[in-house]
């Protein structure tokens, strides 16, 4: 009997479109777990290039990958610096 091998799943290989990672980091938000909406971005970060977002806010590509941990805690001012740098926008509506 041969044993399978599997690789390491990694969400940001399937978010490919502007619209898989906005549903998906809605889907992120519904849950209301402050650190999976972190992990969220840095999923979609990853999937953009982590490098480039760290130029576009200033910020070390370390620190956004700690901050954008499920066990990092960015602060609500790097959600939004982030956020933005990816070209998304947060809305509130109500429920």
């Amino acid at each position: 009997m041969s044993k399978e091998k599997f690789s390491r799943y990694d969400t940001a290989d399937y978010l490919k479109t502007d619209k898989d990672m906005a549903a998906y980091l809605d889907a992120a938000v519904e849950d209301g777990n402050p650190a999976l909406v972190a992990a969220a971005l840095g999923d979609i970060a990853r999937a953009r290039n982590m490098s480039q977002l760290a130029r576009d806010t200033g910020m070390t590509r370390e620190g956004l990958y700690k901050a954008l941990s499920g066990d990092g805690n960015p602060s609500f001012a790097t959600i939004l610096k982030v956020a933005n740098a990816l070209g998304l926008r947060m809305a509130f509506k109500s429920t």
